[in-house]
């Protein structure tokens, strides 16, 4: 496992650290703050009279901002200390749906819209005072709409954008649907971090009994798209690999889309194999759990799905019907986006934590620090695969 006392942060630091969590993200930056606060009280010390270092070591590193909403919905954001000098890093969850405002006496729940204007609105109270902006932003914004196809607005390009001509020098995002998006700004940082580690160990947790080699087990991509998750997969743990592909209608269009006729596997037996779906999103879960059945069908032995983002748009009784069927052994989705408390306590649920994983990221761009071996886990993956071997606590 990677700990932060394994890297360079010999740098010294671009500028006193800030961290801005909106509040659809302020439970994962309140945990992120903690992560970063108990790090810097065990290195203060040793940089207590340098100048250089001058805020290295705080109480909270979280900076007092608010968003208050006029009565007609309107908004604006307010900085309410001083951020001249800092690096700054902005988080916000674009997916948090359960925020809510009220327009015109009306409860209106806040949308990804919304709450990238949030995003902007804190950006413009910065005011360019802060000497370099990062934005953390898990989901990116918009990602679906990531290519043209006919005459249609290009959203995630045009954020992207306007990000970059607002002051952001990086964004940080996770799993993007299609990281081609970063070529929008190609003269910016932008990095697309993948949580296979987190998923690994999660189900290393949950699960004592699993034969890690390709005749026990298998790595499935549900798609096309996600075709190079699985690869990754497959080759970090030396699994076989299989895909569905999508067989449309292209003869109908239902709710803007030419409706899927079956999925088709191509890839060798998983016939008493244990198998993992790797997707980057859960949206109604359609997909998943006909791509389940028909592993099902083709007598798989236990099956997980993992998915970077659970968003469960229609509901969870789908899942709770293919648990108790045997079609899904676990879900895991990641605390990055919103997580209703109902999906918390689903028995077949695996929540994968990655607020340490921030912390680190964080903590290595405040010293301007390499992140690639963050952004590479291979190695991690493989000694936390050796532990569980020799039978170690995970």
């Amino acid at each position: 496992m990677l700990r932060r006392n394994d890297r360079n942060l010999e740098n010294i630091p671009t500028g006193a650290l800030g961290i801005i969590a909106l509040d659809s993200c302020k439970d994962l930056g309140k945990k992120v703050n903690d992560y970063l606060v108990k790090w810097r009280k065990e290195d203060g010390p040793a940089h207590k009279d340098d100048i250089v270092f001058h805020g290295y070591e705080r109480d909270t590193f979280l900076l007092n901002t608010k968003v208050p909403r006029f009565g007609s919905g309107e908004a604006k954001g307010i900085v309410n200390e001083s951020v001249r000098g800092m690096d700054l890093y902005l988080m916000v969850d674009v997916c948090n749906y359960s925020m809510t405002y009220s327009l015109s006496g009306n409860i209106n729940h806040m949308s990804p819209d919304d709450h990238y204007q949030d995003l902007k609105r804190v950006i413009a109270a910065i005011g360019g005072k802060g000497r370099r902006i990062n934005i953390i932003m898990p989901f990116l914004y918009e990602s679906r709409q990531h290519r043209r196809s006919g005459r249609e607005s290009l959203d995630c390009a045009l954020a992207l954008q306007e990000l970059v001509r607002m002051g952001a020098d990086n964004i940080i995002t996770f799993d993007a649907h299609d990281p081609r998006v970063q070529n929008a700004i190609p003269l910016n940082g932008f990095e697309t971090v993948r949580p296979t580690y987190q998923f690994i160990k999660g189900l290393l947790r949950r699960f004592p009994d699993l034969t890690i080699d390709a005749d026990h087990m298998m790595a499935i991509s549900p798609d096309e798209g996600a075709t190079e998750r699985a690869i990754y997969l497959a080759n970090v743990l030396n699994l076989d690999m299989g895909m569905f592909y999508k067989r449309r209608d292209f003869t109908r269009i239902v709710d803007g889309r030419n409706p899927i006729v079956a999925h088709e596997f191509l890839g060798s037996s998983v016939e008493g194999k244990d198998v993992i779906i790797l997707d980057d999103m859960i949206s109604s879960g359609d997909s998943i759990l006909d791509v389940a059945r028909q592993l099902k069908q083709r007598k798989a032995r236990r099956i997980f799905a993992a998915a970077t983002f659970g968003l469960f748009t229609n509901g969870l009784s789908k899942f709770d019907q293919a648990y108790e069927e045997g079609v899904l052994d676990a879900i895991l989705t990641t605390n990055l986006i919103y997580q209703p408390p109902q999906l918390l306590e689903r028995p077949y649920y695996i929540n994968c934590d990655m607020s340490k994983y921030i912390a680190l990221m964080i903590d290595t761009l405040n010293h301007d620090g390499s992140v690639s071996s963050l952004l590479n886990p291979s190695e991690r993956i493989q000694n936390v695969i050796e532990r569980y071997k020799r039978g170690e606590a995970i």
